[in-house]
């Protein structure tokens, strides 16, 4: 398998602009991926107080409902032959959104795909993924990687890593990519963090080829912030008290990857609070957008001001995904 160029004066392997040149041409023309639409300057239709120029970037729109796919599409591209030969099934943990998007490219693409989810996850995602075909197993959060790490050693297992894979951060980027050709000069691009993978591609992606400065910012639950604990202690931390009602932003830890082009490409980490990020859904929501917890904290963190030096800016927020049910927004709206 390609490995990542090293940037000069890095401690660890970084995606290139080639890299992300490369990974926007296999999202641009996989079947797995759509491009998705941006809403152009819609600050008054989303009541935001802010006195900004708002786009956003809707990736609840996206397939399978959430970016997964994005770099899940670049993964694909780089499986060893052992997996697309068949001789070899792959493995992940996930408590919905990558788990579904590998169900439905492992469906796609004929291959044998085992999640692992914790058992917190809503039982409608492991339904989702049986329906692709795939084995879905629930261990405690505290166990995913220990399980997930069995499985590889004693079965053979190729493990997809849900947000700390250089192919997939590479994937992920052509976000940024899109956000530039669609709204070339902005001043602020706010992305939702769990692990971190889709920030730091994006972040990456725009800071690499944005032709004017631009601040990127990731937004984490405050119950569940193990990038922004990362960045205080200077390495990758474990946390596994994370919480959130956005459960996809609550991994028990900060990929090293992720958090090595975090330090590099991104300017900070915001932090939001549960009944921020469920005001947002109900906001979103009313607008006319049907967007998970985990879609919303970006959003979240523009609405209730936390965002600095935003008067007068263009600012770029990534809606991240969709995927809640009805019930699970009843439950919202009765909070």
């Amino acid at each position: 398998m390609k490995r990542m160029k090293k940037m000069k004066n890095r401690g660890s392997d970084f995606i290139t602009t080639e890299d992300l040149k490369a990974a926007y041409t296999v999202v641009q023309n996989s079947p797995l991926c759509i491009r998705t639409p941006m809403i152009h300057r819609c600050q008054q239709a989303f009541s935001i107080e802010e006195n900004v120029q708002l786009h956003l970037k809707l990736e609840n729109s996206q397939t399978t409902g959430s970016f997964k796919v994005r770099g899940l599409a670049n993964q694909m591209a780089h499986l060893p032959k052992a997996v697309v030969d068949g001789d070899c099934h792959v493995i992940t943990m996930s408590a919905g959104n990558y788990g579904k998007a590998l169900s439905y490219a492992a469906n796609k693409l004929g291959i044998q795909a085992t999640v692992l989810m914790p058992k917190t996850a809503p039982d409608n995602r492991a339904v989702l993924m049986r329906g692709y075909g795939s084995k879905v197993v629930k261990v405690d959060v505290s166990e995913l990687q220990s399980k997930v790490d069995e499985k590889v050693a004693n079965e053979g297992m190729y493990f997809c890593h849900p947000f700390d894979d250089l192919h997939l951060i590479a994937g992920h980027g052509s976000v940024g990519l899109e956000v530039l050709e669609d709204v070339p000069n902005p001043d602020i691009v706010l992305v939702c963090c769990g692990g971190g993978g889709l920030l730091a591609g994006t972040a990456a992606a725009i800071k690499l080829h944005c032709q004017t400065p631009c601040r990127v910012y990731g937004v984490e639950p405050k119950t569940a912030c193990t990038m922004f604990q990362s960045r205080v202690k200077g390495d990758a931390v474990t946390d596994h008290t994370s919480h959130s009602i956005a459960a996809g932003l609550s991994p028990p830890y900060a990929g090293k990857n992720s958090f090595a082009h975090n330090k590099a490409f991104v300017d900070d980490i915001l932090l939001v609070s549960d009944s921020e990020i469920i005001s947002a859904v109900k906001l979103l929501y009313k607008a006319g957008l049907k967007v998970e917890p985990s879609g919303a904290a970006a959003f979240s963190a523009l609405m209730h001001h936390k965002v600095p030096n935003v008067s007068g800016k263009t600012v770029v927020v990534v809606i991240t995904g969709g995927n809640v049910s009805p019930e699970e927004l009843a439950n919202i709206f009765d909070i």
